[in-house]
């Protein structure tokens, strides 16, 4: 019986192809946009994740003074040397800390120019932040202890100085400081804020202060703590040990703040995930509006058929045998337009991901609920049709004209 409706379903839908296609079309877009705006956010978040991860492994940044919105921050004196060695010193589960500070200066090769932001630090940023040499070398301890004019470089950099020249050991000028270039950084892109992370220059910590900052001033120290360890417990011992060596008293606020990488991944995770949300509740609402498209083709159609109907009643037919062949219909129509709509999803979804600049990432589990979420609207839509089919009054219906 069930075979039978089937194909009696398939006779009427190829019966009037086109208007079956305007029907299933609120299917098919309500579909295919859930089935995006659920991979695209998908694709984001977990973009969002792989940036976060390349600024470094269980990464807190350290930063004089407190944020205190849109950007800025509240004065304080900058940190000193001696207060990331007390850091790598007396705390425990840290496996590294790299002091650096950063100034914009504009860097010089030949006839090209770039603005950009050099960076006094040790080897230690290198492993902190994730960072590979592509191409040549780190720091020697001698170049470190004795502030050398050396400098490894960003990918950006080195394509915007250099083009498609050989960069190591050439001579670049930063400002009035001329440095050797030692190595290239394995490119990264931009991070979450949108902000291009091979655009920097590194040099020796001394050779920053002494011939380009003029001061001994520590803007920035990042703590990248052991696998396994607690990064909160951490920045407990870190703010404790800094308050002591800042003398900030118990009835004063830190002049400092500790950032874990980690609560701004997942707030930012978050943030993605709830847009993701809202926006696949919206396109979903085109499955409803589909779903009263089915309904309505499908009461047209049982006015249109009412002597087909009344036929089938007068020589036996039952009313179940009536009610199962209108209602599959309506999903077999329902759920074609799932499945047209998949396909279009998952291919949009590709090129979208592309255009956007964000993994795809297929997931099987919005795919099948979409599809039977699209063959439950055929059955919820489409049994009101199919019951007012099932109890016309054959005599009735044989009057139809």
């Amino acid at each position: 019986m069930l075979w039978n409706a089937l194909l009696l379903a398939l006779r009427e839908i190829r019966r009037n192809v086109m208007r079956s296609f305007l029907t299933i079309l609120g299917i098919v877009i309500g579909v295919a946009a859930v089935i995006i705006m659920v991979t695209i956010g998908g694709g984001a978040t977990v973009q969002v994740t792989q940036q976060i991860e390349s600024l470094g492994s269980n990464l807190l940044m350290i930063t004089p003074g407190q944020r205190m919105g849109m950007g800025q921050r509240s004065a304080a004196a900058a940190f000193e040397l001696d207060d990331a060695e007390a850091i790598a010193r007396d705390i425990r589960s840290i496996a590294a800390v790299a002091p650096s500070s950063s100034q914009g200066v504009t860097a010089v090769f030949g006839n090209e120019n770039w603005s950009t932001s050099v960076i006094g630090t040790d080897n230690r940023y290198l492993k902190v932040g994730n960072w590979t040499i592509a191409t040549g070398r780190e720091f020697t301890n001698s170049e470190l202890r004795g502030g050398k004019a050396v400098c490894i470089l960003g990918e950006t950099i080195r394509k915007e100085l250099f083009g498609g020249q050989d960069s190591l050991d050439g001579k670049i000028r930063l400002e009035k400081l001329s440095c050797q270039v030692i190595g290239v950084l394995e490119a990264k892109g931009q991070s979450t804020m949108g902000t291009d992370q091979d655009d920097r220059i590194i040099v020796p910590l001394r050779t920053f202060q002494r011939r380009i900052a003029g001061n001994r001033d520590i803007g920035l120290i990042q703590v990248s703590v052991k696998d396994g360890a607690s990064t909160a417990k951490v920045e407990q011992d870190i703010t404790r040990l800094l308050r002591e060596r800042r003398h900030v008293s118990a009835s004063e606020d830190d002049n400092f703040s500790v950032r874990d990488m980690k609560e701004i991944a997942q707030m930012l995770t978050g943030t993605t995930q709830i847009l993701t949300a809202l926006l696949s509740a919206v396109a979903a609402v085109s499955l409803l509006v589909g779903g009263i498209g089915i309904m309505n083709i499908m009461l047209v159609s049982v006015t249109e058929r009412t002597r087909e109907i009344g036929i089938r009643l007068a020589i036996g037919a039952l009313e179940r045998e009536v009610l199962l062949q209108f209602l599959v219909e309506a999903v077999v129509l329902s759920s074609l337009g799932g499945v047209v709509g998949i396909v279009l999803a998952l291919g949009g979804s590709v090129v979208l991901a592309d255009l956007m600049q964000v993994p795809f990432v297929f997931n099987p589990g919005i795919v099948a609920t979409a599809f039977l979420f699209s063959a439950a609207v055929g059955v919820i839509f489409g049994y009101f049709p199919a019951r007012r089919a099932a109890q016309l009054d054959p005599i009735e219906a044989l009057r139809h004209e």
